[in-house]
This record gives C-alpha cells, sequence and structure tokens, in this order.
C-alpha cells in the first residue's frame, strides 16, 4: 500500500487522521518541509479553523509552491474540510484571502438562516448530482448513497464547473458540494477520519484506487 503523506502546518488534527489511515494499513508520514511534500506517493491537507491563518500557515513553512509542483505531477491530493477550501482560488472569510488555487471555486458563507444554525455541526447526508455522480473509481467508490458523515464548517467551496462535483449535502436552504473531484484532485468538506465506517472507507479508497 503506497505511503501516505499528510502536511503538518500547525492547524490541523493530526492524531486522527493518522490513526484513520493507519487502522486502515497505511504506513503514514507527516511532513512540514517542502523536500518532503515534493517526494510524497500521496497527499493529505487536513485543516481546521479559518482559511486566512491556513494559507499564513503554508506560505511561513514555504510549503505553498512544492504542494502545487506535486500536484503538477498527477499524484493525488485530498483536502478535509479547511484543507478543501485551500485548494480554491480564494475566500471570503474574514475579508478576500488568496488560495492555492488547484480548483476552480471560492469559499463562500453558508446562508444565515433562523431555521439552521451556523456553523453547521454534526452528522448529514452526501448525495450525487445524477445517476451514480462518478462515484466509481473515485474515493466514494462503493459508499452507499445518502451515507451519512460528519461536518463542521461555517463556509464552503462554490465549485464554478458542476462536473468537478462528486458529492453534495442540504444544509441551510442550500445544496453545496461535500465531495469533489477535479483530476488527481479530491475535497471532503466533512472529516473523514470523524466519520465512522463511511470515512474509514473513503480514506482507504484514497489510499488504494486513486
Amino acid at each position: 500500500m503506497p505511503e501516505i503523506t499528510i502536511i503538518d502546518y500547525e492547524v490541523n488534527n493530526l492524531f486522527s487522521v493518522c490513526r484513520a489511515f493507519e487502522s486502515m494499513g497505511s504506513q503514514v508520514r507527516i511532513a512540514k518541509d517542502p523536500a518532503a511534500i515534493r517526494s510524497a506517493e500521496r497527499l493529505v491537507l487536513p485543516g481546521v479553523g479559518s482559511f486566512k491563518n491556513g494559507m499564513e500557515r503554508l506560505r511561513k513553512l514555504d510549503l505553498i509552491e512544492s504542494i502545487k509542483e506535486y500536484t503538477r505531477s498527477g499524484r493525488p491530493l485530498l483536502g478535509f474540510c479547511l484543507g478543501m477550501q485551500l485548494m480554491a482560488v480564494e475566500s471570503e472569510e474574514f475579508g478576500r484571502h488568496q488560495g492555492l488555487g488547484l480548483i476552480e471555486g471560492r469559499v463562500v458563507k453558508l446562508p444565515d438562516s433562523r431555521d439552521y444554525k451556523i456553523p453547521h455541526i454534526g452528522w448529514n447526508s452526501i448525495h450525487p448530482l445524477d445517476g451514480d455522480g462518478g462515484w466509481k473509481k473515485s474515493i466514494l467508490q462503493g459508499i452507499p448513497h445518502a451515507a451519512d458523515v460528519y461536518f463542521v464548517h461555517s463556509y464552503f467551496v462554490d465549485i464554478k464547473k458542476q462536473e468537478h462535483i462528486l458529492a453534495r449535502t442540504s444544509y441551510a436552504g442550500i445544496w453545496f458540494p461535500s465531495v469533489i473531484a477535479v483530476n488527481n484532485i479530491y475535497g471532503c468538506q466533512f472529516h473523514p477520519e470523524k466519520s465512522g465506517n463511511t470515512g474509514l472507507a473513503i480514506v482507504t479508497n484514497f489510499a488504494t484506487r486513486t
């Protein structure tokens, strides 16, 4: 099984992410230097917190260009929660901030509503746009439609191209992208490492099928 390299930029919960991959038999390496990222077999960008702080940490550790270089190589990259958002072009969270620009989309806030609590915290289901949503031969291979996963977020990535959306989720009166796939780049707005057997199946698919 290929080694999984997890980016440590000091705004993520590495322990639970590592445990998720290790529990499925993957060898895991923690990396916070550009050379280790460039040499990764499979790369994971987790994250919690604000978009601005996440980009500042990547910039301070000089990791931005190495992530882009890795992605251009065609090897697989998976972002969780904030990690998925950082792959977008820009974010409107607490101002306007430039992202990694790996996917065509921008990070926007979930709409305010008296009927929904923001942030969106807890279990919710993922759904294909139509048919099987292209789930075969992806990180969602074998995942049933309407499977429940665990979310913690106030913002989401507004994806420019619908064909890049593998799954979507309904909350606050809208449907937002919850899983994306752009060539070798995957993103989950939820936390697979906190999503029980469904989340473990997703990380296994990333480790073995992508």
